[in-house]
């Protein structure tokens, strides 16, 4: 039988539904980063941004006591990157790509020569008293006799986690790192890898295999092999490429209303990763969203789905910059969201 096709509009309203960035969700911190498969949080404030686009009623302190209980955790997760996910989906998704990421830093330039399991040992040893600064630890790593970029594989062999208030909107410095939880049974691997195509279905499908293999830091093989483990329905974008999405995933009319909304630099870097399926960034300004030298993109406001400008908080409000003059009315609307974006700053 053949797929159902969904058109790009359609693949929008999907994408948007599953970020809840069409309603803001009557949910806590933590069930919302499990919903849109964890939030990506070099610089921990984007986090606060972006659950506070999501979340009707949200507060800067939801969050932070969400991370001082250890409910949510931020650590190394998918893709080698910092990920706030919560404390129970922490060790799954850890093991889930803990062997691909391993793979990675090998094929890394600067893990010549480093015995990983031994730098490891050092680490945890120097953690076994409590938290330490990155600089303390990159010490007794140096100390140890090994380089500074053993610092950058050991996260690989060692789940670490930032300590708060360390990695917070107050203290968004995020320098401390200690040892994660140990789970109270071994993590099976299937069921870790399973949870990771869910996690990422739920909060960005329907999506092909090297969709989700990007996601995940898996090579498109493995992926492949993954999701033939799930029971799962699939479409095709006009393209043809064929999609695959959990059975009873959001999917709204292409013309469901899609409210202003802003995206913090790292949420977006990773929300607008999809941008090609969803078209949410216009072509003609994408070199003004992502910037060639940083490492990351432009803080962005959305309207009716689609990237319409760039913003920042500067001088005690949030400023926007439209790519093009707005109509009157959704002008309002962005200028609207910025003064209680610009709340939010200012008082959680």
């Amino acid at each position: 039988m053949a797929e159902r096709e969904l058109s790009w509009a359609r693949l929008n309203r999907a994408l948007l539904a599953r970020q809840l960035l069409l309603e803001r969700a009557d949910l806590d911190p933590v069930a919302a980063v499990e919903r849109v498969g964890g939030l990506q949080t070099q610089y921990s404030p984007s986090a606060y941004i972006g659950l506070w686009s999501r979340l009707a009623g949200f507060r800067r302190a939801d969050l932070t006591d969400a991370l001082t209980r250890g409910r949510i955790v931020q650590g190394w997760v998918m893709r080698c990157t910092i990920h706030m996910v919560s404390a129970a989906d922490h060790p799954p998704l850890t093991e889930a790509v803990r062997a691909h990421r391993r793979v990675w830093w090998t094929r890394d330039p600067r893990s010549a020569g480093i015995d990983m399991p031994a730098a490891a040992e050092v680490v945890r040893d120097l953690l076994a008293a409590g938290p330490l600064t990155q600089a303390a630890i990159v010490d007794g790593l140096l100390a140890a006799g090994f380089g500074k970029d053993a610092f950058t594989g050991v996260q690989l062999w060692l789940d670490l986690v930032r300590v708060p208030p360390a990695g917070t909107w107050e203290r968004p410095r995020a320098h401390v790192y200690g040892l994660a939880r140990t789970p109270r049974a071994p993590v099976d691997l299937a069921a870790a890898e399973e949870l990771l195509a869910r996690r990422y279905l739920r909060g960005y499908g329907p999506a092909t295999p090297g969709d989700l293999g990007r996601y995940a830091g898996w090579t498109i093989t493995h992926t492949r092999t993954v999701l033939d483990r799930l029971a799962l329905r699939t479409f095709r974008d006009p393209d043809g490429a064929l999609l695959y999405d959990l059975p009873r995933a959001a999917l709204p009319e292409a013309d469901a209303p899609a409210p202003v909304r802003f995206l913090g630099t790292f949420d977006g870097a990773l929300l607008l990763g999809h941008a090609t399926r969803a078209r949410l960034v216009p072509a003609e300004h994408r070199h003004e969203v992502f910037h060639v030298r940083k490492p990351q993109s432009a803080p962005t406001f959305l309207v009716d789905g689609r990237v319409a400008g760039t913003w920042r908080y500067a001088d005690g409000r949030v400023r926007t910059a439209p790519f093009e003059a707005l109509p009157p009315a959704v002008r309002d609307d962005v200028e609207a969201e910025a003064d209680r974006l610009t709340a939010f700053h200012r008082d959680g």
